[in-house]
């Protein structure tokens, strides 16, 4: 049975996997497709393929935004007619990890089409989305946050409320700071074991079980060592640290320890 239309910009590594659980709960899907072979992917996954942003909004309940930096959510929501195509009352939910100020500006761009606004980034990955349990931190009011609860349960669990519009990001920041600073100390740690004689996928596979075990251990040890690990997540933790550390500088502040571990974007 279908349950509402749902708009996704965005079906990438993270977004494709989204697309196949919300067609799998009813809804109807389309999703953003630019060119000829984008357009057969989407078909894949069994959502309806539209080449432009107003097509994606028209008659959706909620639209789910899922690139990858800032400058992209700025670009699909200033620079095409998706809000303007929006329903009033319909919901645009950002999945998309950066500064708190870039959502508050969406909203604020929204207001006057009567669209509400959700920040929600996620932990987790592909294979959480899959299973139905990715992490989603959601900021915004009450009434935004109810309006996207029907569309993210589909692929998210827990489906955490931290704040007004902009906490989740600022939770999520958080949460990839810590992460990326323990993952400096698994790195540390690896480096001690070697001078010791033991192998980096040996010390790893251990310490997943033992008390200096955690998500920065696991998912190191299932790579087989922290560089292949940051082949597949670097990016991604180079990005969210310096929009961290861009927030603290606006605050007059800064990581204080944490940063000694963090990876410097670069240059």
């Amino acid at each position: 049975m279908t349950t509402g239309r749902i708009g996704v910009i965005g079906a990438g590594r993270m977004g494709a996997p989204m697309v196949r659980r919300l067609v799998a709960a009813g809804h109807e899907v389309r999703v953003l497709g630019r060119s000829a072979p984008a357009r057969r992917r989407v078909a894949e996954l069994g959502a309806e393929a539209v080449s432009f942003t107003a097509a994606v909004g028209t008659g959706a309940a909620a639209v789910v935004i899922c690139v990858f930096t800032d400058d992209q959510v700025h670009e699909i929501c200033f620079d095409t007619p998706l809000l303007a195509s929006m329903p009033r009352g319909s919901v645009l939910v950002v999945h998309t990890t950066g500064s708190p100020r870039t959502v508050e500006a969406v909203a604020e761009h929204a207001a006057p089409h009567g669209v509400l606004v959700v920040d929600a980034p996620v932990s987790g990955g592909p294979h959480d989305i899959e299973a139905g349990t990715l992490t989603v931190f959601l900021g915004g009011d009450d009434a935004a946050v109810e309006r996207a609860r029907p569309v993210l349960r589909g692929y998210g669990d827990p489906l955490l409320h931290v704040g007004p519009l902009g906490s989740g990001q600022r939770v999520k920041l958080v949460n990839n700071v810590l992460f990326a600073a323990q993952l400096g100390l698994v790195a540390e740690a690896v480096r001690l074991s070697a001078r010791l004689g033991v192998e980096e996928a040996t010390v790893l596979s251990a310490l997943r079980h033992a008390s200096a075990g955690g998500p920065a251990t696991a998912r190191a040890a299932a790579k087989g060592s922290v560089a292949e690990f940051l082949a597949v997540a670097g990016e991604f933790l180079v990005k969210d640290v310096a929009s961290a550390r861009a927030l603290a500088a606006e605050l007059d502040a800064d990581l204080g320890p944490l940063d000694a571990w963090l990876p410097e974007p670069p240059t």
